[in-house]
């Protein structure tokens, strides 16, 4: 069996593009996978929510094949992909010509469109129903899928770990002492592209009293802002003691960072239905992570993550579970342990790349069997 394969891939700097790379290779150990492929038994396509997934949207649509959703929520795409007219009409496709007036208000408000109002809309139909089947990492994009396509193929296959030798114990203290993290302290770290779902002020905040609870902690806040707003918002308590600020960090320097922390913050609201690659590194790092409790995340065992609610109670949660992990370190170091047990489980590459290849499997026999 040949496969196409469509992704963006590195030297892109995105987790779709990290993940893309690690599991072609994977796949490769089953059979033929082509990236960009002409021809092909059956297309594996990887869609996320920027521009570099344009041209790969398009080619799902007009050759259809496997879909895997790392955003489950598309609407941001179309919001830069499109013209106003195609995305009203692409809006009332999914959601009928009695929304018409909203799309129009949507795209006319698209400026302010991280509120929470646009991630009610994934917009998923047309690529849904095209689509041999629609690979999803967790319930809720499995959900929103056939909320839009009742009909579809929809397979959830865990999100992928690749297993990586930890980086030498002399280098992530070099690490930790560049950055005046003193040992003994306990970090926080919080990883990626920081735009307002990240949380990153709520988690500001709550480090701020954290720290006057625990003295010796550290929130280390290592990325890239891609949110001008956020980033001036945030630039205040970025200079308060005790917390520690490095841009965006190349796969080895991540490694380094991610050693260095205790335990990592990865809140995503609103939630679009993706899995954390970053959350699931760092618990194969067997590193505690404190995760927001909505159904993305709901395959993890409750004793291997600390959960934190959205809303009303999320700043109270948070100090609560800081506090928790820097008072009781011992504790901290299990939950993080356990969490490494069901990542090398379930989420091991190897595993992951035996269910895509027979989701494929099934698809390319579908699409020889179906006329035309």
């Amino acid at each position: 069996m040949k496969i196409g394969y469509f992704a963006p891939l590195p030297p892109a700097r995105t987790g779709v593009a990290d993940y893309a790379a690690a599991l072609l290779e994977r796949l490769r150990a089953f059979g033929e996978v082509v990236p960009n492929a002409r021809s092909a038994d059956i297309h594996l396509y990887h869609l996320g929510n920027n521009h570099l997934h344009r041209e790969i949207y398009q080619r799902a649509i007009a050759e259809p094949g496997v879909v895997v959703l790392h955003d489950a929520v598309l609407q941001h795409f179309f919001l830069g992909a499109l013209d106003e007219s195609a995305y009203l009409e692409e809006f009332v496709y999914n959601y009928g010509e009695w929304h018409r007036g909203l799309a129009r208000e949507l795209w006319r408000r698209r400026t302010a469109s991280l509120a929470a109002q646009y991630f009610r809309y994934p917009m998923l139909r047309r690529i849904a129903e095209r689509s041999r089947a629609v690979v999803v990492h967790n319930p809720a994009a499995a959900r929103m899928v056939r909320r839009h396509a009742p009909g579809a193929v929809v397979v959830e296959i865990p999100h992928l770990w690749e297993p990586a030798p930890p980086p030498p114990a002399a280098e992530v203290m070099r690490f930790r002492e560049r950055l005046g993290i003193a040992p003994g302290d306990f970090v926080f770290g919080i990883f990626g592209y920081l735009r307002e779902s990240k949380r990153l002020l709520a988690v500001l905040r709550a480090f701020a009293a954290v720290r006057r609870a625990v003295p010796r902690t550290v929130l280390l806040v290592a990325g890239e802002f891609v949110s001008r707003d956020l980033e001036r918002a945030a630039a205040p308590l970025l200079s308060t003691p005790g917390v520690a600020r490095v841009p965006w960090l190349p796969p080895r320097g991540f490694d380094v960072a991610a050693g260095a922390v205790d335990a990592c913050i990865n809140l995503r609201y609103p939630a679009a239905g993706e899995t954390s690659g970053i959350a699931i590194r760092l618990m194969g790092a067997a590193k505690p992570v404190l995760l927001g409790s909505g159904q993305e995340n709901a395959r993890y065992p409750e004793d291997a993550c600390l959960r934190i609610d959205p809303g009303p109670a999320e700043g109270e949660m948070l100090w609560h579970s800081m506090v928790l992990a820097a008072r009781f370190p011992l504790l901290a170091r299990e939950i993080g342990l356990r969490a490494a047990a069901h990542v090398r489980t379930h989420h091991h590459a190897a595993r992951v790349a035996g269910l895509y290849w027979e989701t494929l499997g099934r698809a390319a026999t579908a699409a020889s069997a179906s006329p035309g």
